[in-house]
């Protein structure tokens, strides 16, 4: 039997895609699916999200194989316009974090039939 892999709670959101899955939902999923306490899968996780963040700080970027990879794009020195003003403004060169999904990913999320069905809505 084809289980969902997260129990998808629906929220509105500005977006096309009405569902969100908070941080709180992703702890809850892995404790019930690896029986670890939800205190310690709670460390794990924002364990994980504090180290990409400090390893992003400091330029590095990560690859996670088949998931996909946490890069620092970097935006080039551009004059913007302020219009109510009417001045302009230099926008110094600068990093941004970006998220570049597997191609494995890509494919399974564009192969899913409940994504297509969303899409549909």
């Amino acid at each position: 039997m084809n289980q969902p892999l997260l129990n998808l709670r629906s929220q509105k959101s500005k977006k096309s895609n009405p569902i969100i899955v908070t941080k709180a939902d992703l702890i809850n999923q892995i404790a019930d699916k690896t029986g670890i306490d939800k205190a310690d899968v709670s460390a794990s996780v924002e364990a994980f999200f504090n180290i990409v963040k400090s390893n992003m700080a400091s330029g590095h970027n990560i690859y996670v194989r088949g998931f996909g990879s946490f890069i620092n794009k970097k935006r080039k020195k551009k004059i913007a316009r302020n219009i109510s003003r009417n001045t302009a403004i230099v926008i110094e060169e600068h990093y941004v974090p970006s998220f570049k999904p597997a191609k494995i990913f890509v494919s399974k999320i564009k192969n899913s039939d409940k994504v297509k069905q969303l899409a549909e809505k």
